[in-house]
């Protein structure tokens, strides 16, 4: 078996003399070994035919009739337990490489299947942990169709170990479905997860949560867009998203949990059920009922709804109504009638009063709206006068009598039940003028929707079981700390946000602040940088964590951050927690160091500059053994050339490039080469300036002349990388630097001339200037080889004797470089 790949390539190579030996011979072996009593041959067949798969060597024909039956047999009830695991694995794995048509329908029926093998949790597990990638190469609709159903069931397994693994793949099976799924279903599944009972199921989906949050990413809501130059985003794009931001209405809010607590709230502020509510009340109201029973319920109603508006009302930043002009106790708790046992005509009268008092309760009324119903109680009233005596009679009146104050008062008073100051309604309220109604819930209506237009933009989810009212109580420090957002499930980020608190990694995790880090710039991404006050605490806590490994975490991934959260924002929030990370454990400071260009490229001029006095700090490390700190310092310098004035290289970068080139370190001095090359072309460009003459006599002073041969050997690596590189113009080379190197011609030591040989051969005698033009600095290199082929040393004659190309300059340096350690 472990030749058999071996062979299917030579019959690939040669297939046509033999285009169906392996279709023919081959696969069939491959396959029957797969259910081998031999548990290393077998394993040695799925390998097999998983190279064989992905090296494409198996035509599609034979993978439909060949491969997938012996697999679908393999995992069928009655089959060996230990065959049928392996088996669902080689399903899994062989998914992504047979395409969506095959798994579709092929692998897939058997897939779920097995997904509810209620006899052995292997398989089970085996399906869990591969979910993602059979979610993926199915796509959407098979996955909401028929792979979700089975996740929901693997996720409440009673095995901690399927549960964990249907963690450990949550993201990947998220990424294969719809945002209304995902926010709707996924979240309350994850919430469940997070909570599990297990701690090694929690342990995994906390790892998995940073995550998981990450696929509701969104480039409208996350701020992000992407051109050829860079990824960055202007402020004003930013600024244009947050400004575009809606409010959100309790409809939007569709997961568990943030449904309980909003349940109340949507009663009041769901508009199309409020209305259509309204509405259906005062078309009964026109129906007269002999019922006493019913008109209690629609008082009962009628109250609800002006509770309603009232809760709506008092949020309103538009409604500055006293609380006496929104709430009136007299018609709010008076209890129903009892029945009145009289004539059919005063019946009907009493009905009309009450209907009266039920559309008073639910709609503002003017005592400057004529009324038909006033003259009517004022003569019923006067007719039922003479018979006061009668108790019966007595009642009535004092009814009536109620009613009619009720209607006359004015509402300035408080005794008005009124919602706000923009229904002006001018009808006539009888009770057979059904055209009144309309203009009547048209006003109110509106008014219940510019309430939900006027709130807060932040509430978007309510944290707490409290009313909309009891907002207005925050102090403006617990207001902005409420603020919360709309990307994803509010649960699920409180849960992220938890993964700070002290008391996680004792129940769940020791390093789940790691785990937090890590996924931080992912869910700032996710959130976008408006909601960046959701997560400036958190990274705040962890930026601050006593293990050096969660702020190390945080260091190599700050430019990141950078880019999402912009200039000001990074400034702000990000340079002050920088400023600490360069002053942290070289652990740390690593982290900060490898991308040193790419945040101090995010901020402004001035404050990049301030940085400049601090570089040098990277020369100093915890352990002076620590080579390779000062290896990525000469590398990020190389990059930060870009940024700074000449004046600035000059006078900061200099001095930290010379340093790093007397480095004892071989591998940081090369690197130092090739920054100290690309300071003199960086100077030189700037063509106002001294400084690139400056630099090339300091480097003569301080290399070329020094008393160490190692220092001298240092001037001539410089030399040979500038002028390899054409960093300089030659004639410039061969005024400033030339003669100062053909002098090392007579250095003592030979590993000097050993390197000047080289350099002098097979760098600057390939040059265009000392080939073609015939001038005094051409002659004075020529000479200085001929001196050098008559040097002492056989070194020294070998490498000036040779044609220039017959060896790499890049191994000889680096040979002779590391003679020098």
């Amino acid at each position: 078996m472990e030749q058999v790949p071996h062979i299917a390539m030579f019959c690939q190579e040669n297939r046509p003399s033999i285009p169906y030996a392996f279709s023919k011979y081959l696969l069939p072996i491959v396959v029957r070994y797969l259910a081998d009593q031999n548990n290393q041959v077998r394993k040695t067949s799925q390998a097999a035919l998983l190279v064989l798969l992905e090296q494409e060597l198996i035509e599609r024909y034979d993978v439909e009739t060949k491969v997938c039956p012996v697999l679908i047999d393999l995992t069928a009830p009655d089959s060996n337990d230990d065959v049928k695991t392996e088996a669902v694995a080689i399903m899994c794995k062989m998914a992504s490489m047979v395409g969506k048509d095959i798994t579709e329908r092929l692998v897939l029926p058997r897939f779920c299947e097995m997904c509810c093998d209620c006899r052995m949790f292997h398989v089970r597990k085996v399906c869990a942990a591969n979910f993602g990638d059979i979610c993926s190469v199915v796509g959407q609709q098979a996955t909401e169709e028929m792979l979700l159903p089975r996740f929901f069931q693997l996720c409440s397994d009673n095995v901690w170990g399927v549960r964990k693994a249907c963690a450990e793949c949550f993201m990947a099976v998220s990424c294969a479905t719809s945002q209304e799924v995902r926010r709707t279903k996924l979240s309350t599944l994850f919430i469940n997860l997070i909570s599990d009972p297990s701690r090694w199921v929690r342990q995994a989906a906390f790892q998995s949560l940073g995550p998981f949050i990450s696929t509701f990413a969104n480039p409208s809501s996350s701020g992000q867009y992407f051109k050829e130059e860079d990824g960055k985003n202007p402020e004003d794009c930013g600024s244009a998203q947050e400004n575009s931001e809606q409010v959100r209405t309790t409809e939007d809010v569709s997961t568990e949990g943030e449904h309980n607590r909003t349940e109340d709230l949507s009663s009041h502020v769901d508009n199309d059920e409020f209305a259509t509510k309204l509405e259906n009340a005062m078309e009964d109201q026109n129906v007269v009922s002999n019922n006493s029973q019913r008109k209690s319920d629609f008082q009962t109603e009628s109250s609800f709804h002006t509770a309603g508006l009232q809760e709506a009302g008092l949020n309103s930043q538009e409604t500055s109504l006293s609380e006496q002009e929104l709430y009136n106790s007299f018609h709010f708790w008076r209890t129903p009638l009892p029945e009145i046992d009289i004539d059919f005509e005063l019946q009907q009268t009493s009905d009309i009063i009450l209907d009266t008092e039920i559309q008073e309760l639910t709609m503002p009324v003017s005592p400057n709206i004529p009324m038909a119903t006033r003259k009517e109680l004022e003569e019923m009233i006067e007719n039922l006068e003479p018979h006061i005596d009668d108790p019966d009679v007595k009642a009535q009146v004092e009814v009536l009598s109620a009613a009619l104050r009720a209607s006359s008062l004015d509402p300035q008073e408080g005794t008005m039940a009124s919602v706000g100051k923009g229904i002006d309604s001018q009808t006539e309220l009888t009770i057979n003028d059904q055209q009144n109604f309309k203009p009547i819930l048209g006003d109110i209506v509106p008014l219940i929707g510019d309430t939900v237009e006027n709130m807060d933009s932040t509430l978007h989810y309510i944290h707490n079981d409290s009313d909309l009212s009891t907002n207005s109580s925050f102090s403006p420090e617990e207001e902005r700390k409420s603020k919360v957002q709309d990307v994803v499930p509010q649960a699920l980020l409180d849960q992220y946000l938890s993964m700070t608190d002290p008391s996680r990694a004792q129940t769940v995790d020791t390093e789940i602040a790691k785990h937090c880090a890590y996924s931080l710039p992912g869910v700032a991404l996710t959130l976008g940088r408006q909601n960046w006050h959701c997560l400036k605490d958190t990274y705040e806590t962890l930026a601050s964590d006593m293990q050096w490994k969660v702020r190390r975490t945080l260091a190599f991934s700050i430019h990141e951050l950078a880019v999402i959260l912009g200039d000001q924002l990074t400034a702000g929030d990000l340079v002050p927690v920088f400023n600490g990370f360069l002053k942290d454990l070289d652990e740390v400071r690593i982290g900060v160091l490898k991308h040193l260009h790419d945040f101090l490229k995010l901020l402004h001029l001035d404050k990049r500059r301030e940085y400049l006095y601090q570089l040098q700090e990277f020369l100093v490390t915890d352990n002076s053994r620590n080579w390779r700190f000062r290896a990525e310092l000469a590398e990020q310098l190389i990059l930060l050339l870009d940024l700074y004035s000449a004046k600035d290289i000059y006078d900061y970068l200099r001095p930290i490039a010379f340093s790093l080139c007397a480095d004892k370190v071989s591998s940081v001095r090369w690197i130092s080469y090739k920054l100290v090359s690309e300071m003199v072309k960086k100077l030189y460009m700037a063509s106002t300036s001294t400084f690139v003459t400056d630099l090339m006599n300091e480097l003569v002073e301080k290399f070329c002349r020094c008393h160490k041969w190692s220092g001298r050997q240092t001037f001539v690596f410089i030399c040979q990388t500038i002028s390899e590189d054409d960093c300089l113009p030659m004639d410039q080379f061969a005024v400033h630097l030339l003669p100062h190197l053909l002098h090392l011609a007579s250095d003592r030591v030979p590993n000097v001339r050993v390197l000047l040989a080289k350099t002098l051969k097979q760098t600057l005698l390939e040059k265009e200037y000392f080939l073609n033009s015939a001038n005094s600095h051409q002659e004075a290199v020529e000479q200085t080889i001929m001196a050098l082929q008559m040097d002492d040393d056989s070194d020294v004659k070998y490498f000036a004797s040779i044609h220039p190309a017959s060896t790499k300059i890049a191994d000889d340096a680096m040979s002779t470089a590391s003679s020098t350690y």
